[in-house]
């Protein structure tokens, strides 16, 4: 009888080391020697010509813009499910539920009304001071929360960016989408507020929508530029709402930039801030007592003007006069604002997405 028993070498492949075979190869592995791949003291190809020869790339090569592009595209449907999630998700352990994502920023422009407009008066010289204090809160806060929730996601989802492939950008755009959401939420509640202040609803309404579009592209490229940064400065995220309070105080939301008693490159400078821009234009289209008491709106007017910065700013200051300041000096052409709102959106998209496709390949190593 011929022993049936095959040597256990044979049985595995030949897994055990050979000195003249090269390397170890186990079951399902593919040997140096085997592919004609240079060890050491062989002669052979190396493992980058082999790679060149046979097609192969790097798994976490940073892809070219315009496929960059078209891998977000294909993935538009998780974004705005992964958004729409997340916004369901939020308030599911609160007794009130989704109420309160519109509560939050109703509350904060009661809030700001309350002690700016009836205990610290500076509401002098604007009308409808209530309805111009909840738009400017409602605008400005799409634009913070958005920067600041953008400025931890990739940390915070670093499970999710070693166990997936895919790029990464859709993580800020997912979360500039939740403040869009929200912010659609936020106008159920602005648009009566508006009503039963007395402004009209008129076609400027429509003028909206443009500039809502705008300040999200606007958003958009200011959450890919701080979710890089975030990745990179853990503290940055920490010093991140001190800087967006401040600018919140700089952008016109709890008082008239126009009527600012500063010199006029410091007002323009004030108005061309960008979250100015978008609140001033959200303004202008909602309420036409901004449309016609706008600076520069109307062919100025010396008396008029001079009427309204001595009395129409007082304490008790007739109706009338509140308008007058259409009669006054703007500081920046009012029919030149889309110019700045749009340039202020595209060159934040363009930069911001470049700043944050450049270190594509380095989230997620911690």
């Amino acid at each position: 009888m011929t022993n049936q028993r095959t040597p256990l070498r044979a049985r595995l492949g030949r897994t055990a080391r050979d000195p003249s075979e090269g390397r170890l190869a186990g079951p399902g592995q593919l040997r140096t020697t085997d592919l004609g791949v240079k060890t050491d003291g062989d002669e052979g190809l190396s493992l980058t010509d082999y790679a060149v020869e046979h097609g192969l790339r790097p798994s976490a090569a940073r892809p070219s813009i315009p496929v960059y592009l078209r891998q977000l595209w294909r993935r538009a449907n998780f974004i705005v499910a992964f958004a729409t999630a997340r916004n369901v998700a939020m308030y599911t352990e609160a007794r009130l539920g989704q109420l309160w994502q519109v509560l939050t920023p109703l509350l904060n422009a009661g809030v700001y009304f309350l002690i700016f407009g009836l205990l610290l008066k500076i509401n002098r010289g604007v009308p409808n001071y209530l309805g111009f204090v909840v738009s400017g809160v409602f605008i400005f806060n799409f634009t913070q929360r958005s920067v600041i929730s953008t400025s931890t996601v990739m940390t915070d989802s670093l499970e999710l960016i070693r166990a997936l492939h895919f790029p990464r950008a859709s993580l800020p755009l997912a979360y500039v989408m939740i403040e869009f959401q929200q912010m659609l939420l936020s106008l159920v509640v602005l648009v009566p507020i508006l009503l039963f202040t007395g402004e009209p609803l008129t076609w400027h309404w429509l003028l909206a929508i443009p500039v809502l579009a705008l300040q999200t592209i606007f958003n958009v490229g200011c959450g890919l530029a701080v979710a890089r940064l975030g990745s990179r400065v853990n503290d940055f995220s920490q010093l991140l709402p001190f800087l967006t309070r401040t600018w919140l105080y700089v952008s016109g939301v709890i008082f008239s930039i126009s009527t600012l008693n500063v010199s006029g490159w410091a007002k323009s400078v004030l108005e061309l801030n960008p979250a100015a821009l978008y609140i001033t234009l959200t303004r202008n289209a909602v309420m036409a007592t901004q449309r016609e008491s706008a600076p520069g709106s109307k062919p100025y007017s010396e008396p008029l003007c001079h009427a309204w910065q001595t009395i129409g700013q007082r304490k008790g200051a007739s109706a009338r006069l509140l308008y007058d300041s259409a009669y006054c000096h703007s500081a920046i052409n009012p029919a030149h604002l889309w110019y700045y709102a749009i340039g202020w959106a595209v060159l934040a998209l363009i930069a911001g997405f470049f700043f944050f496709w450049r270190a594509e390949t380095g989230y997620g190593r911690g």
